[in-house]
């Protein structure tokens, strides 16, 4: 009478995990001997089709290295002109302190893998799109700066809400 169930299919599908950007962060919040030595770093796992969205680091400039994968990086200097670059595995990129960039993984297949370095044990991160649609600024200073309406302000932070 002992034995394995019967087997009822050949093989399962595992249901589909959200796909997002994991980061491993090593600052001076993770690791405390970190304070005062200047450096910290992250770990950042972009599975296919993923974005680490446009955000800034206010206290440190960014080394990123891409360790596997693709990627496609940019940031936007202080005259607003936009640089970009597609990164292939073993290729560096450098962000500028305080500068809006982000990291985009367009290939809708790979994962990519990168390694990122501070010079700052708390380089500070400030997410565009959670710092502007997900706090409580008002929906009408919002319209106003984006010169569109609430509905579509409204919109943006419903797509931000956290899930429940």
């Amino acid at each position: 009478m002992a034995g394995d169930p019967n087997i009822v299919s050949d093989f399962l599908i595992p249901p589909n995990p959200p796909l997002a950007l994991k980061v491993l962060k090593v600052s001076a919040a993770e690791f405390p001997a970190l304070i005062g030595q200047s450096v910290s770093y992250a770990v950042l796992q972009f599975p296919a089709g993923t974005t680490n969205p446009p955000h800034v680091h206010p206290r440190s400039a960014e080394l990123i290295f891409l360790a596997g994968g693709s990627l496609q990086v940019g940031f936007v200097d202080t005259t607003n002109k936009l640089f970009t670059q597609t990164l292939q595995a073993g290729d560096m990129f450098i962000f500028p302190k305080g500068l809006v960039h982000f990291q985009y993984n367009a290939d809708a297949q790979n994962t990519a893998l990168a390694f990122s370095a501070f010079g700052s044990a708390s380089a500070g991160t400030v997410s565009l799109p959670t710092t502007l649609f997900a706090t409580s600024i008002d929906d009408n200073i919002l319209a106003l700066a984006f010169k569109t309406d609430v509905a579509t302000i409204q919109a943006l932070k419903a797509g931000l809400a956290p899930k429940i």
